[in-house]
C-alpha cells in the first residue's frame, strides 16, 4: 500500500534527523518532497547541512531540493554550507553548472564568504560571533572518506576549518585561476604527516590541472623550496597529475618522468624522497630499476618500503631485481617487509612463493595479512598455500577471515565453511564499505556453495 503524502513528510524528517541518507534516498524515490520543510519551518536540506551531514544533503540536492532557495534571514543552504566550512558538505549541495545557474552577485558573496572565513580564522570569527572568551576546543574529523579536517567549536557554535578548501573549489568551478603561489600558499600550512587535511588536498588537486608552460616551470620551482612540505606538496601535485592521466587513459608526459628521475636521485629528505620514488613508480622511464637499486639499504625504511615498485619492471625480474627483493622481504622493519609482498605474488617462481610462506608466519600481524590477501589471489593452489592459510583463522580479524574464505573458495577448498565460520556476523557498517551482495570475497562463498550444493544423487535412496 502506497504511503500518504502525510505519512511520507513524517518519515522522511525523522530519516534526515537520523542522519540516515539510505532511507532519505528511498523515501525520495517513493515520492517523498525533497523540499519538505522540518519542525523548524526551514527545508530538510537546511537540516542536513547543519548536521554536516554531506550524504544525505547530496541526496536531497540530487533529488531536486533547492540549494539557491533564499531564506528569512537572506540566506540560503549552499551558503550556510559555506558558512560551516565542510568542503564535502558545499560539493553535496552546490549542484550542477552553478556558474551558469548563480548570478554574478550570488557567486561573489560566495567567493567573499569562504575567503573572508579562511583569512580571518575559525576561531577569530566564532569568536567575534559569540564573545566567547576562553580556547576554543578543536578536534579533527572526516570531512568525507578521503579527508581530515578540524572541527572548531566555541560559545555554542562549530565549524569546520576547510574553508581554504571551498574557496579553492568554489574558484575553480566559477573558472577563476588564482595563481599558483597563492594555491601553495594555501595547503602548506595544513600539511599532516599520514593524514589528507582538506585544504592540503583540495588545493594539490587544482594545481594538478594547471596545465599551461608558465604553471608548470612555477610548480617545478617547488622542487628546490627549502621547504620540505613545499616539496612534498609538488610531489602530491605530480601524482594526482599521474592519476587524471590513467582516468583519461593517457600516459603522464615525458616532462614528468624526466622530472621524478631526476629528483629521485637528488632529493635529501627521506619523507620526501619516499613520496617521489612513490609517484616515480607510477610512470614509465628506463631508469627506474636502477634508481630503485640504489636505495635498497637506504637507512629510512620509508625510503626502502619504495624499493620493491621500481626494481621488477620486467617479466621474468632481472637476477639483480629478484635477489634484491629477497633481500627486502626480510628486512628488520615490518613496513618494508610488507611493501615486497605485492611484488612477490605477481611473479610466479618458487624464491618469491617461499618468501611469501614465510611472510605468511612473520611476527607483524599486518604483514601477515597482506601476505595472505595477496597469495590467496594468486593461482596458487598447493597445499602449502592452502594449509598456511587456513593456520591463520585462529588468529585473524574478522576481514582477514573473510580473505580467507575467499581464497579457499576460489580454489573449492572443503574448510571454506570452517573459514566462514571464523568470519561471523558482518557489522551493519560493512555494507557501506562494499555491499554485500556485490562484495567479491562473499560473491566468491556463495558460489563455492552453489558448486558444492547437494544434488539428488547425493541424497540417500529410499
Amino acid at each position: 500500500m502506497q504511503a500518504s503524502r502525510h505519512e511520507l513528510t513524517d518519515r522522511i524528517v525523522a530519516a534526515v534527523s537520523a542522519k540516515d541518507a539510505d532511507t532519505v534516498k528511498a523515501l525520495l524515490e517513493e515520492g517523498a518532497d525533497p523540499d519538505t520543510r522540518g519542525p523548524d519551518g526551514l527545508p530538510l536540506l537546511c537540516a542536513a547541512v547543519a548536521g554536516f551531514d554531506h550524504e544525505t544533503a547530496e541526496v536531497l540536492t540530487a533529488a531536486g531540493a533547492d540549494p539557491d532557495r533564499e531564506l528569512q534571514d537572506g540566506t540560503t543552504p549552499l551558503l550556510r554550507a559555506v558558512d560551516l566550512g565542510s568542503d564535502a558538505l558545499v560539493d553535496a549541495v552546490i549542484g550542477n553548472d552553478p556558474q551558469q545557474r548563480l548570478a554574478e552577485g550570488a557567486r561573489k558573496r560566495l567567493l567573499e564568504l569562504a575567503r573572508y572565513w579562511f583569512e580571518t580564522g575559525e576561531e577569530e570569527e566564532l569568536r567575534r560571533r559569540t564573545g566567547a572568551v576562553g580556547p576554543a576546543v578543536r578536534r579533527p574529523v572526516d570531512d568525507d572518506r578521503y579527508t581530515r579536517v578540524e572541527e572548531v567549536s566555541l560559545g555554542g557554535l562549530t565549524v569546520r576549518a576547510g574553508h581554504a578548501a571551498i574557496l579553492t573549489s568554489l574558484e575553480g568551478r566559477f573558472g577563476i585561476l588564482p595563481p599558483v603561489a597563492e594555491l601553495v600558499a594555501r595547503a602548506v600550512p595544513y600539511w599532516i604527516p599520514d593524514e589528507t587535511h582538506v585544504n592540503w588536498s583540495t588545493a594539490g588537486y587544482v594545481l594538478a590541472q594547471r596545465l599551461s608552460p608558465q604553471d608548470w616551470s612555477d610548480l617545478k620551482a617547488l622542487q628546490h623550496h627549502p621547504d620540505t612540505v613545499h616539496r612534498r606538496l609538488l610531489a602530491d601535485v605530480v601524482w594526482s597529475r599521474n592519476a587524471m592521466t590513467w582516468t583519461h587513459q593517457l600516459q603522464a608526459t615525458a616532462q614528468e618522468a624526466e622530472l621524478l628521475a631526476a629528483w629521485a636521485v637528488d632529493e635529501p629528505d627521506p619523507m620526501v624522497l619516499a613520496r617521489v620514488l612513490e609517484v616515480y613508480a607510477d610512470v614509465e622511464h628506463a631508469d627506474q630499476e636502477l634508481i630503485g637499486l640504489g636505495y635498497a639499504d637506504h637507512p629510512d625504511p620509508r625510503v626502502r618500503s619504495q624499493v620493491s615498485g621500481l626494481i621488477l619492471r620486467g617479466d621474468p625480474p632481472t637476477e639483480t631485481a629478484a635477489t634484491t627483493l629477497l633481500a627486502l622481504s626480510r628486512d628488520p622493519d615490518p613496513g618494508v617487509r610488507r611493501s615486497t609482498v605485492t611484488d612477490l605474488a605477481a611473479h610466479s617462481t618458487p624464491g618469491f612463493r617461499e618468501a611469501l610462506l614465510t611472510l605468511l608466519r612473520d611476527s607483524d600481524c599486518d604483514v601477515r595479512a597482506e601476505a595472505a590477501i595477496r597469495l590467496g589471489a594468486t593461482e596458487d593452489r598447493t597445499a602449502a598455500v592452502t594449509d598456511a592459510l587456513v593456520s591463520l583463522l585462529d588468529e585473524a580479524d574478522q576481514l582477514l577471515c573473510l580473505e580467507i574464505v575467499y581464497a579457499l573458495a576460489r580454489r573449492d577448498d572443503p574448510r571454506t565453511e570452517q573459514a566462514w565460520r571464523h568470519v561471523g556476523e558482518l557489522p551493519p557498517a560493512f555494507g557501506r564499505i562494499g555491499p554485500q551482495q556485490e562484495d567479491h570475497r562473499i560473491l566468491a562463498y556463495w558460489s563455492y556453495q552453489w558448486r558444492n550444493r547437494p544434488t539428488e544423487s547425493d541424497s540417500p535412496t529410499a
